[in-house]
């Protein structure tokens, strides 16, 4: 893939928590309308790695490229506003704040100039119906589930080109699980986002069009998810 047909590419980063070296020359990249999917056991620097593609993080060497720009010396903040949403780990919705009010805290995130006014596009709701019958209860009764909707349509708000998903599943019953999998599909398919998705449930992962693996803070395998066999599963996904 050209590098004109990428939305992110992060090229030979290497990030420290201090001393302690967590990402060692990871190269990766995101294609434009394209979810990719990024494995590997607890603790081997998938979250750092999406931290610090937000921002949230600093490089020490390497370089991020945000629609073919580097992006290494923007604030978080101005990240959001070019087109990069962020779903955490934990998804951390304001639970003492209405659900209609975690949904408008996610227009903060657009461009300047591109905020109109403070409404809720019906398509967030064509996502996910449960919320628009909870728009006046506050984040903290909902649901594991239904939290994790709302951290996914309050990243929406922002109109972001690029979303990164930390184990969305994590925590949440199947039921939901295929929920959110169906929504975040019809996300790429409607909108032509992309999606950067970290993720142990191994039909989520089938979902997307490729991955990686990671192992000790660095990739240790990539490629299609149709060829994904029953050994890198085994190595990177099982518990």
């Amino acid at each position: 893939m050209s590098e004109s047909n990428l939305m992110l590419r992060v090229a030979d980063i290497n990030v420290y928590y201090g001393e302690s070296h967590i990402l060692r020359d990871v190269d990766l990249s995101v294609g434009k309308g394209e979810m990719v999917c990024l494995i590997g056991r607890n603790g081997v620097g998938k979250t750092t790695l999406l931290k610090t593609i937000m921002g949230l993080l600093q490089t020490r060497t390497g370089e991020v490229y945000f629609d073919d720009a580097p992006i290494s010396k923007i604030t978080t903040d101005k990240r959001a506003r070019l087109g990069i949403g962020y779903v955490p780990q934990g998804r951390e919705i304001i639970p003492r704040v209405t659900v209609k009010d975690n949904l408008l805290l996610g227009l903060e995130a657009r461009r300047e100039g591109r905020r109109g006014k403070k409404e809720i596009p019906e398509e967030v709701f064509e996502l996910f119906p449960v919320l628009k019958t909870m728009l006046n209860r506050q984040g903290g009764d909902l649901s594991g589930g239904q939290q994790q909707q709302l951290a996914i349509a309050r990243a929406l708000m922002g109109n972001p080109q690029l979303l990164l998903l930390d184990e969305p599943t994590e925590g949440i019953q199947p039921s939901i699980i295929l929920e959110i999998e169906a929504a975040v599909r019809r996300i790429i398919a409607a909108t032509g986002i992309s999606v950067l998705l970290v993720e142990q449930h191994l039909h989520f992962v089938r979902q997307a069009d490729k991955y990686y693996a990671m192992q000790k803070g660095g990739i240790v395998a990539s490629g299609a998810t149709k060829d994904l066999s029953n050994e890198v599963i085994q190595q990177f996904l099982a518990v």
